[in-house]
């Protein structure tokens, strides 16, 4: 499993996915009052935090696309 996410891609899915982990959780748009929705956008917001902590995304691999520069 080698490193396929650049620093500036890492940062973006962790942030991203950390929005889309807590904004449910505060129901703060009224979008969220969904169960599937919340559900979901933490699902998504849980695999850009991991991906983006383990520097690997299993897409990218697939897509043989790389933002790491090495």
């Amino acid at each position: 499993m080698n490193a396929n996410l650049g620093t500036i891609d890492r940062v973006i899915r962790i942030v991203l996915g950390l929005a889309l982990i807590v904004v449910p959780l505060l129901n703060i748009p009224v979008v969220w009052t969904s169960s599937i929705l919340s559900y979901g956008s933490i699902a998504v917001g849980l695999v850009l935090v991991a991906t983006g902590f383990f520097r690997f995304c299993p897409v990218y691999r697939i897509l043989g696309v790389s933002t790491c520069k090495r």
